[in-house]
């Protein structure tokens, strides 16, 4: 009777809700966890997934271990996160413990590398009990299903890379400079000044402008100064009066050479400004204290006044500053007057060696298809080759026909022969993108200050990273369709429909994005319509939006059936 009793007890005992005995654990409920975000999302090319699991009492067994993987599960695999492990409150380990009687909330956080294959996938646990040493693999659970993956649809693809500009100009201007130096107190011209080297010069230059088909003289300006010694009014008389004779000997030597050019000629009666620069290129003792004469007294008289008190001084100013005030300077502007479109085009084809570098590079800009600028570009590469910009800007070319590696290979060569090109660096920042490396693609970018180019494809990066105000506030007004995606990702739908709209060229995925909008903003009939219009020009699309989970509630939808059927 004893044994029997004693038995008896043993079962209630088991029977009786301290199923720690049992050697197997039941299998895990998906009521008993919470996912964020439901659905996942692709954000800097991740899917970050957070699970809140509520253990509920009576369920978790002593002796027991649970190891609980999320798995994403797609149409012909899966990938696997992180691992979490749970013990029982008999087990010794240092995993998280899980009361029998009260259960207890666990948190599981894990993040999966986003691949294509991912864009329709399910969330399950992966669960392995271990009791008494024995393993046993438990039911998976579903928990979660589908990823927004709407951020990957960004593309640098569709990013214009940079064309490094060339420096042809039609019209050079060349200035020729000379002066004629004047005594103290002196105004007449002196032969041994006209004789100069650099007023034969002068004149050589402007003759032979005349002469020239593609020169011009475009100006010749006259301006005659005073010392800033002697008095305001004789200053004045002596500055007009060397201005006159400078001008006269000028206009006789025009029509000597039969020169036709505007002479623009004007007077400064105390140059201030020129003294002062001399002094402060000078070697002069108490240079500091004239200058700061210079500063304190704005009137011409205090000036002259403070600094003749400087005795010594002022003699080594009237020796070596002074004369050099008194004087007409000559400029002459010449406008060198290059070769017409029509030549280089021609010359381009028929004798490019005939043009230089900047001549070809600017050649390329006047053909009117991307396989005659490939062209030229190669000729420029053949004829120049330490050139960095010829091989970047054939690169720009096979990038937007869709050649990457050989475009890759100009944008690798340039950057070699130019490492501080910016345009060279935000192309080769381009190629890190679509090769998923951003951290490389910031680099470069960070060379990149000034090409026009900069901000869209920055806001491009921002979005890869999951910065999506910064994204936005970087696109600013572009017009575009990684500017439209930014717009979606920061939640500004009124924006990103603007955007759109006014995209010059809309393609399929104009279409396609338009329907995101439409989804999220709940009017079936952008949805249906944009995503008409998306399938008509790429069948494909038809499929990417079967499985899309921004069209979740349009999966049961009779015209959104029809259309992706």
């Amino acid at each position: 009777m004893t044994k029997k009793l004693f038995y008896f007890a043993l079962f209630l005992f088991c029977l009786g809700g301290l199923s720690s005995c049992s050697k197997k654990m039941n299998p895990l409920s998906a009521d008993y966890f919470s996912v964020t975000p439901q659905p996942l999302e692709v954000i800097g090319n991740k899917i970050d997934v957070t699970i809140a699991g509520n253990i509920p009492p009576k369920y978790f067994k002593k002796n027991a271990t649970l190891s609980i993987t999320p798995i994403l599960r797609y149409s012909y695999g899966e990938v696997a996160g992180e691992t979490f492990v749970y013990q029982g409150e008999s087990v010794q380990g240092n995993n998280q413990t899980i009361s029998y009687d009260r259960g207890g909330n666990i948190n599981m956080v894990t993040s999966f590398d986003y691949k294509p294959e991912l864009a329709y996938c399910e969330l399950y646990l992966k669960v392995k009990s271990t009791i008494k040493g024995k393993t046993a693999e438990m039911p998976m659970v579903k928990i979660g299903e589908g990823v927004i993956a709407t951020s990957t649809i960004s593309s640098p693809l569709a990013e214009a890379p940079a064309i490094a500009p060339d420096k042809f100009q039609r019209i050079i201007k060349e200035r020729r400079d000379a002066s004629i130096m004047f005594l103290i107190e002196q105004a007449n011209l002196r032969p041994s000044e006209l004789n100069k080297s650099e007023i034969r010069e002068l004149q050589n230059t402007l003759e032979n402008a005349v002469r020239s088909e593609n020169q011009r003289i475009a100006e010749v300006e006259i301006s005659s100064y005073a010392s800033p010694d002697g008095g305001i009014e004789l200053n004045e008389k002596l500055a007009a009066n060397r201005e006159k004779n400078t001008v006269e000997y000028m206009q006789k030597e025009f029509s000597k050479n039969s020169i036709y050019a505007p002479l623009d000629a004007h007077f400064t009666a105390q140059d201030w400004e020129g003294f002062k620069e001399l002094v402060e290129r000078s070697n002069i003792q108490d240079k500091d204290i004239i200058l700061r004469v210079l500063s304190m007294y704005s009137d011409p008289e205090r000036r002259e006044q403070e600094i003749k008190n400087i005795s010594t001084t002022y003699q080594n100013l009237a020796e070596e500053v002074l004369p050099q005030l008194r004087r007409s300077r000559l400029t002459a502007t010449i406008e060198i007057i290059g070769k017409s479109d029509a030549e280089i085009s021609s010359l381009a084809a028929n004798n490019p060696k005939a043009l230089n570098v900047e001549e070809l590079l600017y050649a390329a800009t006047l053909e009117k298809t991307d396989d005659d600028r490939a062209m030229v570009y190669r000729t420029a590469i053949d004829l120049y080759p330490n050139d960095a910009r010829g091989y970047n800007n054939l690169g720009v070319l096979l990038y937007r026909n869709g050649d990457i590696e050989e475009a890759k290979d100009m944008f690798a060569r340039a950057l070699r022969m130019d490492p501080s090109s910016p345009e060279v660096n935000m192309n080769s920042g381009l190629i890190a993108l679509l090769n998923g490396n951003t951290t490389d693609a910031q680099a470069y970018f960070g060379k990149s200050a000034g090409v026009p180019e900069l901000n869209s494809v920055m806001g491009l990066l921002y979005t890869q990273n999951g910065n999506y105000t910064q994204a936005v506030n970087s696109f600013g007004e572009t017009k575009s369709n990684n500017a439209a995606i930014a717009q979606i990702l920061a939640k500004d739908y009124n924006k990103a429909r603007m955007t759109l709209s006014s995209i010059p060229n809309p393609n399929a995925t104009t279409d396609y994005l338009m329907a995101i909008v439409g989804a999220r903003t709940n009017n079936s009939s952008v949805v249906i319509n944009s995503l008409r219009d998306a399938i008509a020009k790429d069948p494909s699309m038809a499929n990417k939006a079967k499985t899309d989970m921004e069209f979740y509630k349009y999966f049961k939808n009779e015209a959104f059936e029809a259309l992706v059927k």
